[in-house]
């Protein structure tokens, strides 16, 4: 059982405001993935108070840093067991978000979650860089999001052709600075560094968001397939 008040304090922290209607969906979530972590390894972090913040509150620094329209498309790439993805769509129901990860295990809870939650998402057992060259999905979101664990100008590769012109990457990364190792591939790819926003978690974790902006249109021949991304990365 989570602590609403530390949730809800922690939320405040991130520049977020939480109703009690998202309090409720946050409480959901927490006892679905403890149960579900019984049999399917979701996460390491099983602690309530941790998952509050390591978690929850973290996934939420993004709607603290990036000003998101009402009924915004907003991707999560390698979304693994849905964070950032599911708290932001409890925190706002309104969004359109598509959780995006080649590893189909993990996505199975994202779907029960939408299902028990009375929420609306869309769920894709896709690979990132075969999505960015589709035309349903390429240069279709106006938010692309990413906690997901990989070098600057990599991620920028799998990300950065799924956003439209005027949208915004946000690369959720650790403290140390990324933003030149992906500074080639971010202009090759039609983006701009918008600001680095650094945010402190409640329990004193250091993080960067990287706003990017999408001011072109990303060339036709990116992204490339995954082993010339890893191998020969922008």
């Amino acid at each position: 059982m989570i602590d609403r008040e530390l949730l809800k304090q922690s939320a405040e922290a991130v520049g977020v405001s939480l109703d009690d209607m998202a309090l409720d969906r946050f409480e959901l979530m927490e006892q679905r993935l403890q149960r579900w972590n019984e049999h399917t390894n979701l996460t390491a972090i099983t602690e309530p108070d941790e998952i509050v913040i390591k978690h929850f509150a973290d996934s939420l620094t993004v709607l603290g840093a990036v000003d998101i329209p009402q009924g915004a498309q907003v991707a999560d790439v390698g979304c693994g067991a849905g964070f950032p993805g599911l708290p932001l769509l409890c925190a706002r129901p309104d969004l359109e978000l598509s959780f995006i990860d080649s590893v189909g295990k993990k996505l199975s809870f994202i779907r029960e979650m939408l299902k028990y939650e009375g929420l609306f998402g869309e769920v894709l057992h896709e690979r990132a860089e075969e999505l960015g060259q589709s035309g349903d999905y390429r240069e279709s979101y106006d938010i692309v999001v990413s906690r997901a664990v990989a070098a600057m100008n990599e991620l920028c590769e799998y990300c950065l052709p799924l956003v439209k012109v005027g949208g915004v990457f946000v690369a959720m990364k650790g403290v140390q600075d990324e933003a030149e190792l992906g500074a080639n591939a971010i202009a090759t790819l039609g983006g701009e560094i918008d600001r680095i926003v650094p945010v402190e978690l409640p329990n004193g974790d250091k993080r960067n968001l990287v706003i990017i902006k999408k001011i072109s249109q990303t060339p036709t021949k990116y992204p490339r397939r995954a082993k010339k991304i890893t191998s020969k990365p922008l």
